[in-house]
């Protein structure tokens, strides 16, 4: 079975990949010959995943699936959220949104926090979403030197290291990512 996952990040597709049996064949934007940038102009997490996957769908023609993934800090009722990739600029700069994030909650004992990612799934004519959640808190200062984007800064409840800090089968079982591609895997099983 062959199925595209419509993004271009390498370390998404590595993760992603990392889960997949070998009956699936993941495809990238990149190895469909879309190289345009996919607005995410939704106002939700779930939102952008279905415009993702839409998108290929209509313009390519593929079955496919499509992710987005947002931070949540409580003490910022919620934020970055669905502007997580661009919390500090449109450069995407995880290094400048993890500094952002910290600055934003230098002087708050509220560190609690989640991640959340949806799926969006296209497949023979359906559209179906897949959900994956973890909560954890923003520790002080980034620590890890694996993952990206906000791992550095994230540590998952019940453990004491960061995203950044887990190796890929370790945080394929605990992370948000992880969670929602176990269900679609179990969706897509015969």
């Amino acid at each position: 079975m062959k199925l595209v996952f419509a993004s271009n990040n390498k370390n998404k597709i590595q993760e992603i990949r990392h889960q997949l049996p070998p009956e699936i064949e993941l495809l990238s934007l990149e190895d469909i010959g879309c190289h345009e940038d996919i607005p995410e102009t939704a106002a939700t997490i779930e939102g952008n995943a279905i415009i993702k996957a839409n998108y290929v769908t209509q313009n390519y023609g593929y079955d496919c699936f499509a992710d987005d993934t947002g931070l949540e800090a409580e003490a910022l009722n919620g934020a970055p959220g669905v502007y997580s990739a661009r919390y500090a600029g449109e450069q995407k700069s995880a290094g400048d949104n993890m500094d952002k994030l910290l600055k934003e909650l230098k002087d708050s004992n509220n560190r609690a926090a989640r991640f959340k990612t949806v799926i969006a799934l296209n497949l023979k004519g359906e559209q179906h979403l897949f959900t994956g959640t973890v909560n954890g808190t923003i520790t002080h200062k980034k620590t890890g030197d694996k993952g990206f984007g906000y791992d550095p800064v994230f540590m998952p409840v019940g453990l004491t290291l960061t995203f950044a800090q887990l190796s890929l089968d370790e945080k394929a079982l605990l992370s948000h990512r992880g969670k929602a591609v176990k269900q679609l895997l179990d969706f897509l099983k015969p």
